[in-house]
């Protein structure tokens, strides 16, 4: 079972704000970028193709930025899987500038999902248990990875 997974990428000039810093909205598209990625690598798919499938809307998101991020930087977002629910997954997301010297963390966030589907009455998303066939395949990280 998996519980941790590295991207890796560049900061793009269009992420970056007039000071030449990464804008923080966009680490949260980095976080998001990560969990897809997350998903892609076990073989699923985090958007959902049919109404019989179930989503991952976010009901907790947050970011701590202790260092910038600056066009061309190198930075690795290494995703873990925090804690596993029984309806929801909750990830933490370290962020390291690779191209430095020591190389060092530059922020830390999290994410919370719920597991939903829609109802097929009414049309609102319902929270429901994470289906085996994605239940069997994500653990939660020991707690020695999370410090």
């Amino acid at each position: 079972m998996a519980y941790e997974f590295k991207l890796t990428r560049h900061v793009d000039f269009a992420e970056t704000d007039m000071a030449g810093i990464m804008h923080f909205s966009n680490f949260f598209r980095f976080m998001e970028a990560a969990e897809t990625a997350f998903f892609r690598s076990l073989g699923l798919s985090i958007y959902p193709r049919s109404p019989d499938t179930v989503g991952w809307p976010r009901v907790h998101a947050d970011c701590d930025f202790k260092h910038p991020l600056r066009f061309e930087d190198l930075v690795e977002i290494h995703l873990l899987v925090r804690e596993k629910g029984k309806k929801s997954l909750a990830y933490t997301f370290i962020f390291r500038k690779l191209n430095e010297t020591p190389i060092r963390e530059v922020a830390r966030g999290s994410v919370v999902t719920a597991c939903v589907t829609r109802d097929k009455v009414t049309g609102k998303m319902l929270a429901v248990p994470i289906p085996q066939s994605i239940a069997e395949l994500i653990e939660a990280a020991p707690s020695s990875l999370l410090a």
